[in-house]
């Protein structure tokens, strides 16, 4: 691995790109969670992060104090998530466990948790409306469900900016958002579908936020190398996120929602 650059203050430019890829959502996800602990009155929430993998969201939630489960099949991606939560020294805030949404309350609780996070996990379940039940049941009455999945018109404009234009229309008319017989997402939703289940589960829905509307289109020299380039890029995808027009052709979709009753 090379060192990191000088221009960009020590980071590496994978860790610079970081927020574009979890900015958003960090930043609804840590309102939500503020509203959570202030109509409950309680100052450390119980939050489930399943499919959480290495803790990506997971270390910076319990890094605010909370308690979070990360339940994921991989058990490399909880060691991983052990290594991390050591290095950010809440090690004693986060457990892992090995587990999936369809065995879910093999390894949790109902009605266990203030927050549930089910972040790039629908798209690879055979019933996705059922596994997201599953993540309401896991929730206390007005909990926050934090929903993170892959989008179709994300996957549309990727596909047709390379000159992949039988692909492009196959994701964009086919069933399940997928270009090919190639392509490794089983499944991509639209911002009405995500919102339609939600509300089928007994949700309600707060927000939808596109996410990485312009960041995986942008030329990443561009971002490591522009001055201010990264902060510009961040500031555009927040404002376009909660649009719908640029949600439209986002890679992924955000939906924040709460539980009813």
């Amino acid at each position: 691995m090379s060192d990191p650059s000088p221009a960009t203050g020590g980071e590496s430019p994978s860790s610079r790109r970081g927020p574009l890829r979890t900015g958003v959502v960090r930043e609804v996800l840590d309102e939500a969670l503020a509203r959570r602990a202030k109509s409950t009155g309680a100052d450390v929430l119980d939050v489930l992060d399943t499919g959480g993998g290495s803790g990506n969201f997971a270390v910076p939630v319990a890094s605010l104090g909370h308690r979070v489960t990360v339940v994921d099949p991989s058990p490399d991606a909880l060691f991983a998530l052990e290594r991390r939560a050591a290095e950010a020294g809440v090690a004693d805030r986060v457990r892992g466990v090995q587990g999936d949404i369809n065995g879910l309350f093999d390894v949790v609780g109902r009605g266990a948790f203030d927050a549930v996070l089910c972040h790039g996990v629908l798209e690879y379940v055979e019933d996705p409306a059922d596994g997201l039940r599953k993540a309401v049941e896991a929730l206390r009455p007005g909990g926050a469900l934090s929903l993170l999945t892959a989008g179709v018109g994300g996957a549309v404009l990727a596909r047709a900016l390379a000159g992949r234009f039988v692909e492009a229309r196959q994701a964009l008319t086919g069933p399940d958002g997928r270009w090919g017989p190639g392509d490794p997402v089983p499944r991509r939703f639209t911002a009405e579908q995500l919102t339609s289940l939600a509300g089928d589960a007994g949700l309600a829905v707060a927000s939808v936020h596109g996410v990485r509307v312009f960041a995986d289109l942008v030329p990443g020299g561009l971002v490591d190398t522009e001055p201010g380039a990264l902060e510009a890029l961040l500031k555009l995808e927040a404002e376009a996120a909660v649009l719908p027009a640029f949600q439209a052709v986002a890679t992924q979709l955000h939906v924040l929602a709460e539980k009813r009753g």
